[in-house]
């Protein structure tokens, strides 16, 4: 159900733009715990420690974030 566009303290729904926004923050939140626990996962099995061990798990983390925010992005913007 719609909500009513300007209520009576001139409140209006976010703009495409802004779900679109606030869709790949939400996918990039997402990816971003996702790739740490894999990456971590992944990077120890790996036998990675130290600096490497962290910059292994950050890259990871962007990765997962960037994928899973894009998509997400794209999905609220089909919905508008």
């Amino acid at each position: 159900m719609p909500v009513a566009v300007g209520g009576p303290y001139g409140q209006s729904q976010p703009s495409c733009f802004d779900k679109v926004k606030m869709g790949f923050m939400m996918g990039f939140s997402v990816g971003m715990a996702a790739g740490a626990l894999f990456g971590t996962f992944s990077c120890l099995r790996f036998g990675m420690r130290g600096r490497e061990l962290i910059g292994g798990i950050g890259k990871t983390m962007m990765q997962s974030g960037g994928t899973f925010g894009t998509f997400m992005a794209i999905g609220m913007g089909i919905r508008c």
